[in-house]
């Protein structure tokens, strides 16, 4: 990162966990061109160091989207001035499902807008009770950029997607869960813990392991039934032949000994 760049994404490795750190706290984390591009330098750079990766923001707010004051900077140059902040975010939020590691949103206050969008690309989410989660573009009058016309419907079918992002209606942590958006949504007593603890048991697992059946979920979601299938046994048997599943094989075995 050239020196003259402020950081606003921040990450560092604390043993197997990653952690990436959405660094704009007075403006609860919104979303610029910078920002979504060193979003996409960090996830990529701790995929190769870290065996999870936890996603999180400053400040108590997960993200409130898009960064209406530079949309509004570079709107005065049309779409084409407008486009790298779409496709910067855009990139950093695809880049998730092909890293090899878990990828954790970790989501306190708002996550919103684009902030909500984050939290859909990633692997697995964990919610505070307290956050107050929604896709709010319709309130604004706009229409949503970051993939929930795209990921949401997939993640919750039609009918729930459409009505939330038609009328960008808040959910709670709990409701989020009860959708299938959310992993868990932990109380704030204890939450730090909660999260540590989860990082740490997804770090503590065989990382190939958990890259394949990563790898499997997402190929598979595209594909018909009988090709997910054929995909997963395949893989399994490639798997199985390796060396570090031997191992555990054995090590499981002679517990019976």
């Amino acid at each position: 990162m050239s020196n003259h760049v402020t950081p606003v994404v921040r990450s560092r490795v604390d043993g197997v966990v990653g952690h990436v750190l959405l660094d704009r706290p007075k403006a609860m984390n919104a979303i610029t061109v910078e920002l979504g591009r060193q979003l996409e330098l960090a996830l990529t750079e701790l995929a190769s160091s870290a065996r999870v990766i936890l996603v999180r923001g400053a400040g108590g707010n997960f993200s409130v989207g898009g960064d209406f004051k530079e949309l509004e900077r570079l709107r005065a140059g049309g779409p084409r001035d407008m486009a790298p902040l779409f496709d910067n975010f855009g990139r950093a939020c695809a880049l998730i499902e092909t890293l090899p590691v878990p990828v954790v949103a970790v989501v306190e206050g708002c996550a919103m807008a684009g902030g909500f969008e984050l939290m859909q690309a990633c692997d697995i989410a964990l919610v505070h009770e307290a956050a107050r989660i929604s896709d709010t573009h319709t309130n604004f009058g706009q229409v949503p950029g970051g993939g929930s016309t795209q990921r949401l419907p997939r993640l919750v079918g039609r009918q729930r997607a459409l009505a939330h992002i038609l009328t960008g209606e808040r959910l709670s942590g709990a409701e989020a869960v009860a959708w299938g958006l959310a992993y868990r949504c932990l109380p704030d007593e204890g939450f730090e813990e909660a999260v540590a603890a989860f990082a740490g048991r997804l770090g503590g697992m065989d990382p190939q392991a958990l890259g394949t059946a990563k790898r499997l979920v997402y190929e598979g979601t595209r594909l018909p039934l009988a090709e997910g299938l054929a995909l997963e046994r395949a893989a399994v048997l490639d798997h199985l032949d390796g060396a570090a599943a031997g191992a555990a094989i054995k090590a499981f075995t002679a517990r019976g000994e």
